[in-house]
C-alpha cells in the first residue's frame, strides 16, 4: 500500500458532468504527472481521502484496488465511462463519485427501506435492477456495499441492521444475474458515520448504502495490456 499511496496518489474525489482532460494524455507524462491523474480524468479536487480511508470501508476498498501510474490512467478511463453511465441511469437517486480508481456510489437508507426495516421499498427496485442492468456491462469490476445506521438504537441492532440492508441490496443486484462472486457485503451500524448524529439531518445522512466499484484482476491485465 505504501507504493499505491505514494506520492499522496493525489486520491481525487470527482463529481460526475465534468469533461475528461488530463488523463487522455498518456503520453510524455513523468511519474509525478501521472501519480497526479490516477483514477481521475477530470478537474482534481485534493480532499481527505486519505485521511478518512481509515474510518470508511468503502474508500479503503478502492484504494486497496489502485494500482497506479499509466495503467491506472486507462482503469480510470473506464471508470469515468461506467460513472457515467451509472449517473444517467439513477439520476438523483444515489451520490455517484468518482474516487482514485473506482467509483462510489451512496443510497439514502430512508429512500430504499423503512425505519428500522431492511425489506427494500418496491418504488426503488427499478433503480436498483437498472443499476444491475449497467454493472452486468461492466463485468471486469467488483463491488462492496457497506450499510451504515445513526445511532439510534443498540449498536448490535445497528449492525445488524446495516448487514441485512446491505445484503438485500447485494440480492437485488444480483438477481439481475450479476455474478455473486463479484459482490461483498458488510454491515457498519453506527461505527462509521458520515455526519454528526448530534442533530437530525446529520443522522438522517448517516442512515445510507455505500457501494466501491473497483476494478478486478481482469481489468487490470487488460489495461496492463492496452498500455504495453
Amino acid at each position: 500500500m505504501k507504493n499505491i499511496i505514494l506520492p499522496l496518489l493525489i486520491l481525487t474525489t470527482v463529481s460526475i458532468g465534468c469533461k475528461t482532460t488530463q488523463s487522455q494524455k498518456k503520453t510524455n507524462l513523468n511519474k509525478t504527472e501521472k501519480a497526479a491523474i490516477i483514477g481521475s480524468s477530470s478537474g482534481a479536487v485534493l480532499g481527505g481521502i486519505l485521511g478518512n480511508k481509515k474510518n470508511n470501508s468503502v474508500l479503503g476498498a478502492i484504494l486497496g484496488a489502485t494500482v497506479g501510474g499509466a495503467v491506472g490512467v486507462v482503469i480510470g478511463n473506464k471508470m469515468d465511462k461506467q460513472a457515467k453511465k451509472i449517473q444517467d441511469e439513477l439520476g438523483n437517486v444515489a451520490k455517484v463519485e468518482r474516487v482514485s480508481e473506482g467509483i462510489k456510489l451512496t443510497f439514502d437508507s430512508q429512500l430504499l427501506f423503512d425505519f428500522g426495516k431492511a425489506s427494500l421499498r418496491e418504488s426503488y427496485k427499478d433503480d436498483l435492477w437498472k443499476l444491475g442492468n449497467t454493472l452486468k456491462q461492466y463485468p471486469e469490476t467488483d463491488l462492496l456495499i457497506v450499510g451504515h445506521t445513526d445511532n439510534v438504537g443498540s449498536e448490535s441492532f445497528n449492525e445488524a441492521l446495516s448487514k441485512k440492508r446491505a445484503k438485500t441490496v447485494s440480492d437485488e443486484l444480483t438477481s439481475t444475474g450479476i455474478s455473486k462472486n463479484r459482490i461483498k457485503v458488510k454491515g457498519k451500524g453506527e461505527t462509521q458515520p458520515s455526519e454528526t448524529n448530534e442533530t437530525d439531518l446529520g443522522r438522517s445522512q448517516n442512515r445510507r448504502v455505500e457501494i466501491a466499484i473497483y476494478a478486478n484482476k481482469k481489468m487490470n491485465a487488460a489495461a496492463i495490456k492496452e498500455n504495453l
